[in-house]
């Protein structure tokens, strides 16, 4: 079903004196034929202003665009989109090159099917294969113990906290550019992220398995990190090469402090771009291993009804 969006400049004035002008602005709309005073209603809402007395529209365009999450516009039911799942990783095969100047993964058999025939009755056969990766590839999620040695790993994480988790999805990806790679604090102001999966969607996945992935990749900046933690969050994930800006000379403030304050990190997903603002249910649970901070998610989103 599709999603339509308002592009306008307006004029603001309040019944209490003041005033407020944007231009650029753009703002999710429930359907195409939108008048100008619920457009304006709605730019009230969103803006979580008080006290409005005039707005005046300029400029006005609905083109039909994917929806952000603006306030207001609740999330269509019954569209196309309706109980499906997404599937948010990347596959897994031998060669795989997630995190440039990391080892890929290498495949090997450990009984093949053909050997398996002695083994097993007339018409059975098995194979069983030996992996051999990194705990770094693929998309993958980072525990505590990741980055702290005391913090929990694999085996110690709550179920809870990666199972079903209401999800906010934040679509960046026309939001930033070459010169300003960092998602900072106020980008993300507009969302009640308590107990939710944050996601942070910037196409960068794009890049995926190619040279390009590994430079110039956007990140989630200190500031932002803390700001997810003061909100309740309860995941951070995103589709990139790094929550960090890996070209910062090592520092990892978003690691540091998200994991520090027990906040789960997914990094590399992928098919964000198929995720509304809010309503779905975000799913990334590694298998139980002690001893071990991160390691491969099948990480999936359900989509509501």
């Amino acid at each position: 079903m599709p999603e339509y969006r308002a592009h306008f400049d307006f004029d603001m004035r309040f019944a209490n004196g003041g005033g407020l002008s944007g231009t650029g602005f753009r703002l999710d709309l429930p359907s195409a034929d939108a008048s100008e005073d619920e457009i304006a209603r709605l730019l009230i809402t969103h803006l979580g202003l008080a006290l409005v007395d005039e707005v005046e529209l300029r400029g006005l365009r609905i083109v039909e665009e994917a929806h952000r999450g603006s306030r207001g516009v609740d999330v269509p039911a019954g569209s196309d989109a309706g109980g499906r799942v997404v599937d948010l990783s990347h596959p897994i095969r031998a060669g795989l090159v997630t995190y440039p100047g990391l080892p890929a993964p290498t495949i090997t058999p450990h009984l093949t099917r053909e050997d398996s025939r002695a083994r097993y009755a007339r018409g059975t056969e098995f194979a069983m294969d030996v992996i051999t990766m990194i705990g770094n590839t693929g998309t993958y999620l980072d525990s505590p113990f990741h980055r702290y040695a005391e913090g929990s790993d694999l085996a110690g994480l709550d179920l809870a906290t990666l199972v079903g988790l209401r999800a906010e999805v934040f679509h960046l990806e026309d939001a930033w550019d070459a010169s300003r790679r960092g998602i900072r604090p106020k980008t993300l102001a507009d969302r009640d992220v308590r107990g939710a999966a944050v996601l942070l969607h910037t196409g960068w996945d794009r890049w995926f398995g190619q040279p390009e992935y590994g430079t110039g990749a956007p990140f989630l900046t200190g500031d932002a990190a803390q700001w997810l933690i003061d909100g309740g969050a309860v995941l951070v994930g995103i589709d990139s090469v790094n929550i960090d800006d890996t070209e910062s000379g090592g520092e990892r403030p978003a690691h540091t402090l998200l994991l520090g304050a027990g906040v789960h990190v997914v990094e590399h997903l992928t098919n964000l771009g198929q995720l509304p603002p809010r309503g779905a249910r975000f799913t990334s649970a590694p298998p139980a291993v002690e001893g071990f901070g991160t390691f491969p998610v099948r990480a999936f989103a359900e989509l509501p009804a």
